[in-house]
C-alpha cells in the first residue's frame, strides 16, 4: 500500500520535481533496500526498524531531503556547503538530484543515531 502511496506521491509533482525525486527514490531504496517505504507527515519517507532515516518533498521552487533528525545536517557542513540547509531539512535544485554518494552520506550519518537491534 505504501509504494502505490508513494507512488501517487510522485505522480502528482511536476516535472522537472517528479524526476528529480524520483532519482533520489532510487538511491535511497539501494541503499536501504529492506527499509520501510511510507508517507510520514505527507511526504515520502523510509524507515528503519520504525525509525525515520529519509524522507524527501517537492515544492514550486526547490526539493527537500528530510533526514528525519535535527543534527544529521550539522554533521556534514562541508558536503552540504552548496544547498540551502535548515535543522530538519536540505533543500536542493527541483532539476538536480542529489548525488548518490550525497544520499549515502546523509543515511550514514542518520543511521549512526540509531540503537542497532540486528543491523
Amino acid at each position: 500500500m505504501a509504494k502505490n502511496e508513494v507512488d501517487a506521491y510522485l505522480a502528482g509533482c511536476p516535472q522537472p520535481q517528479r524526476s528529480t525525486l524520483q532519482a533520489l527514490r532510487a538511491s535511497i531504496k539501494k541503499i536501504l533496500p529492506d527499509a520501510e517505504e511510507t508517507i510520514y507527515y505527507g511526504v515520502p519517507a523510509y524507515k528503519v526498524e520504525g525509525r525515520g532515516v529519509a524522507g524527501f518533498a517537492s515544492f514550486k521552487k526547490h526539493c527537500s531531503y528530510f533526514p528525519m533528525s535535527g543534527s544529521v545536517l550539522v554533521q556534514l557542513p562541508n558536503e552540504l556547503a552548496a544547498f540551502v540547509t535548515t535543522k530538519g531539512a536540505l533543500q536542493f535544485p527541483i532539476d538536480k538530484p542529489l548525488s548518490h554518494i550525497l544520499v549515502k552520506k546523509l543515511i550514514k550519518t542518520r543511521l549512526a543515531e540509531i540503537p542497532s537491534k540486528g543491523r
